[in-house]
């Protein structure tokens, strides 16, 4: 399973009739806004960040298998690039929308500043539904698409990666169609590819990887040893199953994981390493459970985690209130809506956010692509231990905006994210 959000200060066509119907460009802007309320920053720097530097829009035209063309539309959104070329997912999905595309952009960009990557934000996708795709068919698709875009992106430009629909065999599409139209081998076009081409060790394991790493953190912050904590995870994919096989590992107790079909509930801890994750066996979670319960059941039940790893919006104003977990790590994007969130900072509930606690996958694109532009390929051990290091460094400094300025993790982290991104252009200007 995958995924992807006081009131907004709206912008002309902005509104918003409830939280629940907040698009990703109007979150994005309200994180933008709420961020800024903190700073000292040139207002100009924030009216710039309101916008994507560019958006790109393509026809992608595909002979079927069936012998029919059928044209899909595709994006690609470039944010803000004051710190480093732009990056950001490639996603495959029927609801893509350039709106979407800009918001996840900009959620990018707030994501690999918070993480002090030299990166901007970006995001891309085509309207189509993978699944009704042949395995040819999405070649097809990848690589007329990396013709579309080709003069858009590059290693020092724009390094798309795997997202929703889209895995390292894309990428490996999309890397041989640009090397192909370079005339030249280009590993560092993009990320997130299988290893055998350029791609990193420990790439997809990542962001599951960087959850569990910061609520060992945040665990340790709160003088909670792991061995005594209660841990549930809503979604076992990528994300999800690292996530819990890793806390598992490290001695915490995972008592509840769940896919689509509901979730299986151990009050004793379940063997995570017995459950197959979405990967390896699709929906299956239920069929090695005793204990069937519903995903709605596992958001509110009394664990000290919760971490929701699968959809966005699912933490909602209904159910926040019964949310019995004393701490929420955001495994998926967005998974929890503003009112939510407001609902759980009063009631104490600290929600440490998703552009600190799933960033581990742009970090070892990072990671990735400096093994690509040198030529020189990391062990799994070297990644693994850059990868903690860099996200202790991350979560160090947004505790330290937690501490001095009394707001909540959102918000410190995003206080991060923006003030580097304003010093950044700051320091470059306005050109002319």
């Amino acid at each position: 399973m995958a995924s992807q959000t006081d009131p907004l200060r709206d912008e002309p066509g902005d509104a918003v009739e409830s939280s629940e119907s907040e698009s990703a460009l109007q979150t994005a802007r309200r994180q933008l806004y709420h961020a800024a309320d903190h700073l000292d920053i040139d207002p100009s720097i924030v009216e710039r960040l309101k916008y994507p530097k560019k958006v790109h829009e393509v026809t992608v035209p595909i002979k079927r298998d069936d012998g029919t063309v059928e044209v899909f539309t595709g994006y690609r959104a470039q944010h803000d690039s004051v710190r480093g070329p732009f990056k950001g997912g490639l996603r495959y999905h029927p609801d893509v929308t350039r709106d979407e595309c800009v918001g996840l952009g900009m959620w990018m960009t707030w994501k690999c500043a918070v993480m002090d990557l030299p990166f901007g934000g970006a995001k891309g996708g085509i309207a189509a539904n993978p699944k009704d795709l042949s395995s040819t068919e999405k070649e097809r698709l990848t690589r007329r698409f990396a013709q579309e875009i080709r003069d858009v992106i590059g290693p020092n430009q724009d390094i798309p990666a795997p997202d929703m629909g889209t895995d390292p065999q894309t990428m490996a599409w999309l890397m041989d169609a640009y090397s192909m139209q370079e005339g030249e081998t280009t590993p560092g076009v993009v990320t997130g590819k299988p290893p055998v081409v350029g791609g990193s060790e420990g790439r997809e394991e990542a962001p599951g990887r960087s959850v569990a790493i910061i609520t060992k953190l945040v665990c340790e912050y709160y003088d909670r040893k792991l061995k005594e904590t209660t841990v549930a995870v809503q979604g076992y994919g990528s994300v999800g199953a690292n996530a819990a096989r890793l806390l598992d590992e490290w001695g915490a107790t995972v008592v509840a994981v769940s896919d689509v079909n509901g979730a299986m509930y151990e009050p004793e801890g379940v063997d995570t390493a017995s459950v197959p994750s979405h990967d390896e066996e699709p929906e299956a979670v239920t069929k090695y459970a005793d204990t069937v319960i519903s995903n709605d059941e596992l958001l509110t039940l009394d664990v000290d985690v919760l971490i929701p790893a699968a959809l966005g919006n699912v933490i909602t104003e209904e159910n926040a209130k019964a949310v019995a977990a004393d701490f929420v790590v955001e495994g998926a994007n967005g998974p929890t809506i503003s009112t939510a969130d407001s609902i759980l900072a009063e009631r104490g509930v600290a929600v440490i956010p998703d552009i600190l606690a799933n960033a581990g996958g742009v970090t070892v694109s990072y990671f990735e692509w400096l093994q690509d532009i040198n030529r020189r390929a990391w062990s799994l051990e070297r990644v693994n231990d850059e990868l903690e290091a860099e996200m202790r460094a991350a979560w160090d400094a947004v505790r330290s905006e937690f501490e001095q300025r009394d707001v909540t993790w959102r918000d410190a982290a995003y206080i991060v994210a923006l003030s580097r991104i304003a010093e950044a252009h700051e320091a470059r200007g306005l050109w002319p």
